[in-house]
C-alpha cells in the first residue's frame, strides 16, 4: 500500500513583534488578562502594506525546497490552505506557485479555518494514495492581522502572522499520514465569522463603517465547543488506531488558546510533557499554527514518533489526523 511520507518541513514568521505591553496601550487590557486566559506573550506581525499571505507562504516553500534538496520543477501539486487569501481570486496557490518558481504543478486554495492545514494534509494523502501526484506541498499563509480589530479588545489579543510548510511524497512503508476524521456543523457560522466582504454581504460604505470586515468571535461558544469536538475527534482517531495517552510520543493541537489545548490534553490524559505548545510567541496563526509548531519542535521529534494533530475552526469545522514521523 502506498503511503503519503512526510518528506520535509518549514515555516516562517515576520520579524516584527506585537507584545502585550505594546498591546495595552492600544486598546483596553494588560499582560495579566492576556496571559491568564489565552496564554499568549506576543505574537508576529507582517506590517509591510505591500505583503499579503502569499509572501510568507513564498519564504517557507522556498526554505522547503532548499531544506530538502527538491527542485521546484518536482513539485506536482500545491495546496494552500488560508483564510486570508491575497485576493477573492486569482487563488493564492498561483501565486505561490510562481513566485516560488512552481512550474509544473497544479495549485488551488482550501478554506477550512483554523483545521485548513489538517483538511489540506488529508487532500494531500489521497492524491498520493491513489497515484494522481508524487510530490505535494501544503502550506499555509495566515495574515490574521489583516482581518483584526485592534480596537476590539477581546479578539485583538488573539492573533498572529505565519506561514507553515509540509513536503509529502509516496513510500511503501507505514509513516506520514495515517488515518484521519473530520466534521462540518455550519450552526458555528455566527459564533466564529466575519460578516461582510463574501457574495452575502458584499464590501459597501455601509459594511466597512459597521467594521463588519474583521473577525468576529463569540469566545465561550467557541471555547466549549473548540474543548469538546477536538476532544472526541480525537478520541475517535486514537480508538481507530488502537493509540493510547501512553504509547503516542506527541500531541499538537491547534494553537488557539492555551486553556483549550490544556483541557483537551488534560481529558485524554496526556502527559503535558507530551503537549507542544508555542502559542505564547505567535498567538493564534490560525491554519499555520501546527506546521509553525511541529518545525518549531521538529529536533524533538524522531522517526517512528506517533504523533497526533487536532485542530478547530470557524464553521465550525474541526477534526484529528495521526501521522508517523519520519525525518
Amino acid at each position: 500500500m502506498i503511503h503519503a511520507r512526510i518528506a520535509g518541513i518549514s515555516s516562517w514568521a515576520p520579524e516584527d513583534i506585537l507584545d502585550n505591553e505594546m498591546l495595552s496601550k492600544m486598546v483596553d487590557t494588560n499582560d495579566e488578562w492576556i496571559t491568564t486566559r489565552v496564554g499568549i506573550k506576543e505574537r508576529r506581525i507582517l506590517k509591510d502594506p505591500s505583503k499579503a499571505s502569499s509572501y510568507m507562504g513564498v519564504q517557507c516553500v522556498k526554505q522547503l525546497l532548499e531544506s530538502t534538496g527538491t527542485k521546484p520543477e518536482e513539485i506536482d501539486l500545491l495546496i494552500c490552505a488560508t483564510t486570508n487569501p491575497d485576493y477573492r481570486f486569482p487563488s493564492t496557490a498561483s501565486i505561490i506557485a510562481h513566485d516560488a518558481g512552481l512550474t509544473k504543478c497544479y495549485g488551488y486554495d482550501l478554506q477550512a479555518a483554523c483545521a485548513g492545514f489538517l483538511v489540506a494534509l488529508q487532500d494531500a494523502n489521497a492524491y498520493i494514495r491513489s497515484g494522481l501526484r508524487k510530490k505535494v506541498i501544503v502550506v499555509s499563509c495566515e495574515k490574521m492581522s489583516s482581518m483584526t480589530n485592534y480596537n476590539d479588545r477581546a479578539t485583538c489579543p488573539l492573533f498572529g502572522d505565519g506561514a507553515g510548510a509540509m513536503l509529502l511524497e509516496p513510500t511503501e512503508r507505514e509513516v506520514g499520514i495515517i488515518d484521519g476524521v473530520f466534521y462540518v456543523d455550519g450552526e458555528g457560522k455566527e459564533h466564529l465569522w466575519m460578516p461582510a466582504g463574501g457574495s452575502a454581504l458584499p464590501a459597501s460604505h455601509e459594511t466597512v463603517d459597521a467594521q463588519q470586515h474583521f473577525v468576529i468571535q463569540d469566545g465561550r461558544n467557541v471555547y466549549k465547543n473548540a474543548v469538546t469536538d477536538m476532544l472526541e475527534s480525537t478520541k475517535e482517531v486514537m480508538e481507530r488506531n488502537s493509540l493510547t495517552n501512553e504509547n503516542i510520543d506527541w500531541f499538537c493541537s491547534h494553537q488557539a488558546n492555551l486553556r483549550i489545548i490544556e483541557a483537551v490534553g488534560g481529558r485524554l490524559g496526556i502527559d503535558p510533557a507530551k503537549v507542544l505548545v508555542n502559542i505564547e510567541k505567535y498567538g493564534n496563526t490560525s491554519a499555520a499554527s501546527i506546521p509553525l509548531c511541529l518545525d518549531e519542535y521538529k529536533d524533538k521529534l524522531k522517526k517512528g514518533d506517533r504523533i497526533v494533530l487536532t485542530a478547530f475552526g470557524a464553521g465550525f469545522t474541526w477534526g484529528a489526523l495521526y501521522i508517523i514521523w519520519d525525518l
